[in-house]
């Protein structure tokens, strides 16, 4: 019979499921050596957030066939050593939804009615109704910033309290705005205009500080902030400043940039319009019981040779087609990211063309990678394996497969079409060798370039001086060029230039280049 090791708390729900098709141990004070000394013993592990599986405790795990996290995050888990080893890792990427969602709008109404501070003065012995005189949401406008499964019950809950909902996403399609009736707008246009703002984002590079002094400034004086996603979203010095200054009305905060917050936060020592609660977006027995049921069904499903339905590595391959396909699925996925980062806003279509001998091999796997690519700029980990077609399909994004096994310029290439508010972006890539990754075209223009962190594309007229005006330009800033291709289909045409940077761009400099006269457009992509 199969032996489950549980290693962190979960609820008794979770543990029955598993006794129903193996034995199940469990020890929650394992220490990180004993932990590597027993994983031997297990064909399947499920923790949560107390549980590290580093790289030598999943190598130790040398019989295990499936890790679970009761939870979202898989941080704690080193999944491409696991994914390397065959063992399919899951998670329960909906388990708290609700609970997030309903946080929120808690949250959102306490602000409103000072419904903490109403009751810390009365139980301070105080009848005081004058001081809290709050607002009503009714006819007001909420912005929510990122629409997934949050964000969207959060706005139809918001709808039924007769509230005007805007909503900022850069992956959701108008047409699925328009099913959740919500009004899709510009990031700008939801600040300036919402009497609410409530975020639902991962933590990106991107959305690091998105809501700072600048982009507070541009806001409704009074406006209410919402943050129950991830900390280090909000600039919480900004955010301090703005309610003392009484620019923002109020805020209230589930996530901190640092977690516990620290006792000297000067966000404690703010007043009644002020919510603060220690990260308690998942901290229902609902929410508990939801992940503990879910990540135990697919272990107990794996055990019996079924699929994983939540697997954040690549579930379903064989180990044979796995090593096959491995260096296409990095491509695809490569590719995905540039395509998306080229398309520059909302994608509405892609389409996966498999050219040459990879046209004949199993296609799925390889459509999914192009997605996750695709969607990883703005989702970071919540975007995987499984669930990229799904987020996809959520976003409106529609997907079509193609095949050309007669073209031969390389034993096997693939090609991103992608089509959305900003235009079409084209790109090719195939394989040198076995593994060696290579950007084969742009838009139709040949080049022959392998992708590096950091990348400076141009499209600019084919004439003279140019490229050196360009070189300078990236000099002057102490930006330095590894490498240089130009593709072009004709001469003194229109062309392209990729430039391998070994740097990121100073603020400002992209602007500079586009405006040098023959540059058409640039972009600059972090793969």
């Amino acid at each position: 019979m199969p032996k489950v090791l549980v290693s962190d708390p979960i609820d008794q729900v979770g543990i029955d499921i598993l006794s129903q098709v193996a034995t199940v141990d469990v020890k929650t004070t394992l220490s990180p050596e004993e932990l590597i000394q027993v994983l031997p013993e297990y064909d399947a592990i499920m923790i949560r957030s107390g549980t590290k599986l580093t790289k030598e405790a999943v190598e130790a795990g040398k019989n295990l066939k499936i890790i679970g996290r009761a939870g979202v995050g898989v941080d704690n888990v080193d999944v491409p050593t696991a994914t390397r080893m065959g063992i399919v890792v899951v998670n329960s990427p909906e388990g708290n939804t609700i609970a997030a969602a309903e946080h929120t709008l808690a949250m959102m109404m306490s602000l409103s009615r000072f419904i903490p501070a109403a009751n810390a003065s009365l139980k301070g012995g105080k009848w005081d109704r004058k001081s809290f005189t709050g607002v009503e949401v009714y006819k007001k406008t909420l912005g929510i910033l990122g629409l997934g499964k949050i964000g969207s019950h959060v706005a139809t809950v918001a709808k039924s309290l007769g509230m005007r909902i805007l909503a900022y996403d850069p992956f959701l399609t108008a047409e699925r705005a328009e099913k959740l009736g919500v009004h899709l707008v510009e990031l700008e246009i939801l600040l300036r205009e919402a009497d609410y703002i409530t975020l639902h984002l991962p933590k990106t590079k991107d959305t690091q500080h998105l809501i700072n002094a600048d982009r507070i400034a541009i806001m409704k004086d009074g406006v209410r902030i919402i943050n129950c996603a991830r900390g280090g979203i909000i600039d919480e010095v900004a955010i301090a400043d703005a309610i003392k200054s009484g620019k923002v009305g109020g805020i209230a905060l589930d996530v901190f940039e640092n977690e516990p917050l620290e006792a000297e936060s000067g966000l404690r020592e703010l007043g009644a319009n002020v919510i603060l609660t220690p990260h308690l977006g998942a901290s229902t027995e609902e929410a508990q019981t939801n992940v503990a049921v879910d990540v135990a069904e697919q272990i107990r499903d794996v055990l019996l040779g079924l699929p994983a339905r939540s697997a954040v590595n690549i579930p379903g391959l064989r180990p044979d087609v796995w090593q096959k396909l491995k260096p296409y699925l990095q491509l695809a996925e490569m590719l995905g990211n540039l395509v998306g980062q080229l398309a520059g806003g909302r994608v509405d279509t892609l389409n996966v063309k498999l050219q040459g001998e990879i046209a004949n091999s199993e296609s799925q796997p390889i459509v999914v990678a192009a997605l996750k690519g695709l969607l990883s700029p703005a989702l970071r980990e919540r975007v995987n394996f499984v669930n990229a077609s799904i987020e996809a399909k959520e976003r409106g994004i529609h997907v079509t497969e193609t095949r050309d096994p007669s073209v031969e310029d390389y034993s096997g290439s693939i090609h991103l079409t992608a089509h959305g508010s900003q235009g079409q972006q084209e790109v090719t890539g195939a394989l040198l060798g076995k593994s060696e990754i290579r950007i084969t075209s742009i838009n139709e223009f040949p080049i022959n370039v392998a992708p590096t962190h950091y990348m400076l594309l141009t499209l600019h007229r084919d004439m003279p001086g140019i490229i050196g005006r360009i070189g300078s330009l990236l000099g002057n800033f102490n930006v330095n060029i590894a490498s240089m291709q130009v593709g072009r289909r004709m001469v003194r045409g229109e062309a392209v230039m990729v430039l391998n940077i070994d740097d990121p761009l100073p603020s400002g400099l992209l602007d500079e280049i586009v405006h040098i006269q023959g540059v058409t457009d640039a972009f600059v992509v972090k793969l």
